[in-house]
C-alpha cells in the first residue's frame, strides 16, 4: 500500500506551518490566510460556499471568520434580498495582505515543484485533483451524517 496520504499530510502541515510563521506579521494565525484568499477572490461569498471551497466544518470556519472580522480583515453584510444570508467581504486591510499571501503561495509552489518538468507538474496536479475529487465524495457523505464502510 502506498503512503500517499501521509506524504500529502506532511506537505500540507509543513506548508501550513511556514505560512503561519510568515503571516504572523500580517496578524494572521492558524490557517486564516486560506479564508482570506478565498474571500478576496470571491467578494460577497457566503459562509456555506466558503466551507465548500476550503473543506472545513462550520464551527472551525465560524471561529476563523469571527477572528478575521474582529481583526479587521473582513466584514459581513446582510443580503438585501434574503435577511438570513450574510455576505462576506474583504476589507482594505485584507486587500493589502492578499498580494503578499499570493507571492508566498507562488514561491511555495516553485519550491515544491523544483526539478519537475512542466509536464510532470501538470501530471502531479492532475493526480492530486483526482485524489481530492475522490475524497470529496466521502467528505460530503460524512458531513451529512453517514458512516463509511471500512
Amino acid at each position: 500500500m502506498t503512503e500517499i496520504l501521509r506524504e500529502i499530510g506532511m506537505i500540507a502541515r509543513a506548508l501550513d506551518s511556514i505560512s503561519n510563521i510568515e503571516f504572523k506579521e500580517l496578524e494572521l494565525t492558524k490557517g486564516q490566510y486560506l479564508y482570506l484568499v478565498r474571500i478576496c477572490e470571491n467578494p460577497g461569498i457566503i459562509q456555506e460556499q466558503l466551507l465548500d471551497l476550503i473543506k472545513v466544518d462550520r464551527s472551525t470556519a465560524t471561529r476563523a471568520l469571527q477572528k478575521l472580522e474582529s481583526n479587521g480583515f473582513i466584514e459581513k453584510l446582510g443580503d438585501p434580498d434574503n435577511k438570513k444570508i450574510k455576505k462576506i467581504y474583504p476589507t482594505e486591510k485584507a486587500r493589502k495582505a492578499y498580494p503578499f499571501i499570493i507571492r508566498e503561495n507562488e514561491h511555495s509552489n516553485a519550491v515544491a515543484l523544483d526539478g519537475f518538468s512542466e509536464q510532470e507538474a501538470l501530471e502531479a496536479e492532475r493526480y492530486l485533483r483526482r485524489i481530492r475529487e475522490n475524497i470529496e465524495v466521502d467528505f460530503e457523505s460524512i458531513k451529512k451524517g453517514r458512516k463509511r464502510d471500512y
